[in-house]
Order: structure tokens, then C-alpha cells, then sequence
């Protein structure tokens, strides 16, 4: 598939606001919107105070009346990276808050489902108040269940509702119908770190900051969170993000998290927010995909070094477990797209790519779809055998930018009443279930629901960049200044740029990964660079065009430029 390298659009008023800025750093962000200083001031003081949120009121009555009688508070959180972290930070923060008699619980893909489930509510014995995080506002059967057996319950959630509200006893989701709060980009983690503040200012309205809690020490895990789960970074997710960074910089992460960056040897002190995304995100998620997302919140919730690093190791070697499993269902879903179109002729793919195998594991397919997303760009739905013997079926979807997946399932279900089970997500991903028998038919309908809402310049392989890169530009010092420049992340990417480079020197390193040494255009030096993963040429060819990030290459001690080669376009 051939990629096309488009430059990002740059409002030449929005440039001149920043003298003190690098040229090539205020182009970056007015091409992400940035007009003013103040769109990138970070500090935690320009945070999107909790007023405005809905229902915040009703769950900080319900959980301070809790602390003050030491009722059983019971987390029922999600298993995924963003589930796990709100899960510790509502456990941790509770905890700061006063709370004494505090546990979690979290469900098992394959047992109970996805959220308050029935199945899971009828596990837990010891809770007079059941608080979801990152799930809840379509568990209207697992809350009305909860309520039957005297609980109480209070849903945090971001995901969006289903045309029945749960009867919960208070609801915390900013993308309610009707709720004020000013972000609608909140991951699940950032809602119930919302509601802690509210609490906190709550239990203390009064007094110095030293006398209050510093909820502060939460916000490493919020950034792993928001970031991890892919939620748009609007100002005030980077303002979340950023203060968690800064945290984890300086030393003053929880002792998993730092067990998590040694175990990914990553640098505490040079941490940015891709090694949230690449490193320590997909190391948590990997128990929730495969074993048990307990064990990554545990975790996060140890505070000695010993319990941290034991779960850390364990939870990369479950990772690497789920990469090898992962190669392997994507090899096998790649030869499924080579045996249809051979079928059909070169006849072309749907436009709504639908995978099924009896082997898969549901808790990969997530990642499958997202390959073959990729690969293919066009939105996938991947498949696999929920893991009981009552022939349902889980499948996971990725979409591509401009159609919203679930919202192509909502027509989906619209269209065929009963043929999907239960849907939910977000525009760019979903998660839905239906019977076997179904599958075909649901491939059918998925196409014709994506073929309905899809313009067709949507399925180019398009990739977006700032532009050429001044030879002049190319020095340590400005890779260091983009390095900060973020946090980068869903909707305000890392700066990329692209040049045309003659190649004078490169090798194969590790079997599969070309080092380079490249000329820029009216450049004096040759430039290191570095393509990962360079499966699908034999060698580079002398001179290409190539959508490129500036790095800094750490080595014994020393720092050296090097350019992390993205995508090549030979011309």
C-alpha cells in the first residue's frame, strides 16, 4: 500500500506569538492549533476545575457518608490499561481521603463479560458501595442486580450511553447528555481522579494545602491512563499527562510504575509520553488480554520495591506472550485477506473488513484489528469464540479517522435488530458480541453500514507531517526541544516531519532494522538514522523522501541526533 505524505496546514497568524520559540517549534504547534502561550501552559493551576462536572455532588455525599461510617467500598474497575490505573488511583485515593475498609474487583473477559456485569456483581459478598471505574453507564442489568442485593452504587465512566441510563445511585461521565464539564476527553482514570478532587475539597474545605492530601501523587497513573487508553489529549488531558510526567522525571513515581519502566528499560528521568504508550501501557494491558488485570493492579497499588518488580516481571513476560500470540493471529489474518482476494479476483476488499477465527484469543483480536487496520486502511472488526460453550462470539473493531465505529454499529443494529448482542466504544474503537451464526450476516451489514457513512477519500493511506525540515535544523538541541514539546498523543501527534535524503551508507542491524547515514538536502554532515522493521525492501533505495521524527539517541553516557525513520516514499 502506498503512503502519501500530506503537510499539516499552518495558520500563518497563529505563528509569531512565541519570540523565544524555535522557528521550527511554533510552526509545530500552530499546525495543532496552538494560537497563544497560554494553549501550552501546563501547570496543574490551569486544570479544568470539578464543578462543572455531573454528579459529582450525589457520589461525594455517598462516599463521604462511607468513610465516616468505614462502610465496604468495593472498586469494580475494567481490564485495560485505563481501567487498571483509575482502579489504583480510586483504591489509593480513597485511601488518602480517609477510607479504611477499600477493595477491588475485575472482571475476567472470558467469565464475566465486559463491566458491572450480573455475573460479577454476583461475586461480590462484602460491599455496601460498588464504584465502577471506566465502566458502568451501560450496565443497566449488573446495576439493577447490585441494587437488588442492597447495594449502593456509584458509575464513573467516559464511555458513551446506551438509550437506558443504569439506576444508579450517582453517575460521573462527562459525555451525559446535557453535562457542562468543558472536556469531553476525559479516559476513565481522569473521571475518577475528578471525583477524588471533589471529595477532597469536600472532607476539606478549609485550611493550608499541606493539610490536605496531595492527590498529586496520583497523577503518574493518570497519565499511563489517559494516554494508554488513546483519548483525544484536548489542554486539559495534556495538563493531566504532563504534571505525571513531570512526576515520573523527577523520581517520585509509585514504586510500580517504576518497577514498570525498569522491567521496559526505560529512563525514569528522560520519560516521555510515547513510553507510557509503547512501553508500560501494553504491559498492563497484557494481563487483562490474557490472565488477570488483578495483577497489574496490583501492581500499581504496591508500595514496596520487592512486590512492585515481581509483578512487573511477570507482567512483561505475560506481555511477550501476548506479542508472540499476537504475530501469529495477524500472519493468519493476512493470509485470510490474501485468500479472499484471490477468490474474488483482485476484485478488492469490503469496505468494512470483518475476521473470524475459531483459534483466535478475544483478548488479542484487539490488536488484530488494529494491525490490519493499518495495513489495509480501511476499518476492521476482528473475531474470536468468547471462550464459552454457548456459541457467542467477541469481536473488536478499529476504525480509520472520519468514520466513527460505533456509530456504524448503532446503524448496524438500527438496520438488523438482534443480530448484534451488545456494542459500546468509541469512534475509533469498539467492542461488540454476537452469536456464530451470525457472523456472516453481520459482515454483510458492517460493509454496507461503512460503504453508507464513508467518503472514499477516507480509505487513502494518508500520513500527515510538518513539513520540510531546514538544513540548518537538524541539531540536538532542537530534538531535544521537540522531545518536551507534547505531550504528543491521540489528536496532538508527535511532530513529524519529512525530507528528501540521499543514502551514503547503511546496514542491517538485529536482522530486520536498517542504520543509516543520510544526506538532507544542502546539508553538510551525514545524518544517523534508523528504519525499524524494515520488511518489505531488500535494501533502501539511493535517494527517497521519508516522514521522519528528530531523536535523541542516549548510548553510554552520550547523546547523539538521529532521525527514527517512519515511512519511506521513493521517488
Amino acid at each position: 500500500m502506498r503512503v502519501r505524505l500530506v503537510r499539516r496546514e499552518v495558520d500563518a497568524d497563529a505563528i509569531g506569538w512565541g519570540a523565544d520559540l524555535h522557528p521550527v517549534l511554533q510552526r509545530v504547534y500552530a499546525a495543532r492549533g496552538i494560537r497563544c502561550a497560554q494553549e501550552i501552559d501546563h501547570r496543574l493551576a490551569t486544570l479544568l476545575p470539578p464543578a462543572s462536572l455531573g454528579g459529582l455532588d450525589a457520589a461525594c455525599a455517598l462516599l463521604a457518608d462511607a468513610i465516616e461510617r468505614d462502610s465496604r467500598v468495593v472498586v469494580v474497575g475494567d481490564f485495560d490499561a485505563d481501567g487498571a490505573t483509575g482502579t489504583a488511583v480510586a483504591v489509593r485515593g480513597l485511601r488518602m481521603l480517609g477510607a479504611r475498609n477499600m477493595s477491588f474487583r475485575v472482571p475476567n473477559r472470558a467469565v464475566h463479560g465486559y463491566g458491572l456485569t450480573p455475573a460479577l456483581v454476583d461475586t461480590i459478598d462484602d460491599a455496601d458501595i460498588v464504584l465502577t471505574v471506566d465502566n458502568g453507564v451501560t450496565s443497566v442489568a449488573g446495576v439493577e442486580r447490585a441494587r437488588e442485593r442492597g447495594m449502593r452504587v456509584i458509575v464513573t465512566d467516559h464511555h458513551l450511553p446506551g438509550e437506558r441510563l443504569p439506576d444508579a445511585d450517582a453517575i460521573v461521565n462527562p459525555n451525559l447528555p446535557g453535562d457542562c464539564f468543558p472536556s469531553k476527553a476525559l479516559a476513565g482514570v481522569g473521571v475518577v481522579f475528578y471525583l477524588l478532587l471533589a471529595l477532597r475539597a469536600q472532607l476539606h474545605p478549609t485550611g493550608s494545602s499541606d493539610a490536605r492530601p496531595d492527590l498529586g501523587a496520583l497523577l503518574d497513573l493518570v497519565a499511563i491512563g489517559t494516554v494508554a487508553d488513546l483519548v483525544r489529549l484536548d489542554r486539559n488531558n495534556r495538563v493531566l499527562v504532563e504534571a505525571g510526567l513531570r512526576r515520573i522525571r523527577a523520581g517520585k513515581a509509585c514504586a510500580g510504575v517504576g518497577a514498570l519502566l525498569e522491567a521496559s528499560g526505560r529512563d525514569a528521568r528522560t520519560t516521555v509520553a510515547s513510553d507510557l504508550a509503547y512501553a508500560l501501557g501494553p504491559r498492563i494491558n497484557a494481563a487483562g488480554r490474557l490472565e488477570d488485570m488483578a495483577i497489574g493492579i496490583e501492581c500499581l497499588l504496591a508500595d514496596d520495591d520487592a512486590t512492585a518488580q515481581e509483578r512487573a516481571r511477570r507482567l512483561s513476560a505475560i506481555n511477550e506472550e501476548r506479542r508472540e500470540l499476537q504475530a501469529a493471529m495477524v500472519e493468519e489474518a493476512d493470509a485470510r485477506v490474501a485468500q479472499w482476494l484471490h477468490a474474488h479476483g483482485g476484485a478488492g476488499l469490503p469496505h468494512g473488513v470483518v475476521l473470524f477465527d475459531e483459534h483466535w484469543h478475544p483478548g488479542v483480536v484487539g490488536l488484530v484489528a488494529s494491525k490490519l487496520k493499518e495495513r489495509l486502511h480501511r476499518p476492521v472488526v476482528a473475531c474470536a469464540p468468547a471462550g464459552d460453550a454457548g456459541g457467542e462470539v467477541r469481536g473488536s473493531a478499529r476504525s480509520i479517522r472520519g468514520l466513527h465505529v460505533r456509530d456504524v454499529l448503532a446503524d448496524v443494529d438500527a438496520a438488523h435488530p438482534g443480530l448484534i448482542d451488545r456494542f459500546g466504544g468509541h469512534a475509533m474503537a469498539a467492542g461488540l458480541s454476537l452469536g456464530r451464526d451470525a457472523i456472516g450476516r453481520f459482515a454483510e451489514a458492517f460493509d454496507e453500514a461503512v460503504r453508507a457513512r464513508a467518503r472514499p477519500e477516507w480509505f487513502d493511506a494518508v500520513v500527515h507531517t510538518d513539513g520540510e525540515l531546514p538544513a540548518d535544523a537538524f541539531t540536538l538541541d532542537l530534538a531535544h526541544a521537540l522531545r518536551v514539546a507534547g505531550p504528543g498523543g491521540q489528536d496532538f501527534p508527535e511532530p513529524l516531519f519529512d525530507n528528501w535524503f540521499e543514502v551514503e551508507s547503511w546496514r542491517l542491524v538485529g536482522g530486520r532494522h536498517w542504520r543509516l547515514a543520510l544526506r538532507a538536502q544542502g546539508g553538510k554532515a551525514p545524518i544517523e538514522a534508523m528504519l525499524f522493521h524494515a520488511i518489505d525492501m531488500a535494501e533502501p533505495p539511493q535517494a527517497f523522501r521519508a516522514a521522519f521524527q528528530l531523536d535523541v539517541n542516549e548510548w553510554n553516557g552520550r547523546e547523539r541526533l538521529q532521525l527514527i525513520l517512519r515511512h519511506l516514499v521513493p521517488e
